[in-house]
């Protein structure tokens, strides 16, 4: 399958009969939400958990020197927390091209963390046979990748960093976002930081 997966998300999915959809982030979409949402509120998902398997040509490195982001994989029993927002189907468009790089969208349940109750909503994932990805590989070879990588939307390493101060901030744990955060600041200049953005 393409790495742009644009075309192939809006023929197979068709999402403008809805008058809102309930999306799931639980990557970059939870502390960067550069689009317009009705409300959003924390979530989580069941059988599956975040895995830095996915390549990224086109915001944390290049074609030539792909970055590495998060995808999902299936694991019974497992729970990832992230972020929901309900948006207007023609949110989609904006959603599909940041999305481009070998992410199709899934419909899932999602489980309120701060009240009872779910909702459908839909989720972005990048499987194993889409061309941009990497699978897996050791956590301070994953680290090393990511802390040479870089691309538009600006180091490989802001990414890891963001995204865990971000799950700190909801108070949540993820077992492999943290092993990679810390190899990864074993890598990396003492004083280098980063500046959250609020996602909600």
């Amino acid at each position: 399958m393409s790495h742009n997966t644009i075309a192939l998300n809006q023929q197979r999915q068709p999402l403008h009969h809805l008058e809102s959809v309930w999306l799931f982030g639980y990557g970059s979409l939870i502390y960067k939400a550069d689009f317009p949402f009705l409300q959003c509120k924390p979530a989580c998902i069941y059988g599956w958990q975040r895995r830095f398997w996915q390549g990224s040509h086109d915001h944390r490195g290049t074609p030539e020197a792909p970055g590495r982001v998060l995808t999902l994989v299936e694991a019974p029993g497992a729970r990832c927390a992230g972020m929901a927002y309900q948006v207007t189907p023609d949110t989609f468009e904006h959603l599909d091209h940041r999305e481009k790089n070998g992410y199709l969208r899934v419909f899932t349940d999602l489980h309120w963390l701060e009240e009872p109750g779910q909702s459908e909503g839909l989720v972005y994932l990048a499987s194993a046979d889409n061309e941009a990805y990497l699978g897996p590989d050791t956590d301070a070879a994953i680290a090393a990748h990511i802390a040479q990588s870089a691309g538009p939307s600006g180091p490989n390493s802001e990414y890891v960093l963001k995204l865990a101060q971000a799950l700190r901030d909801m108070n949540e744990a993820d077992e492999h976002v943290f092993a990679i955060e810390q190899a990864l600041l074993e890598r990396l200049p003492a004083n280098d930081t980063v500046k959250l953005t609020p996602g909600c």
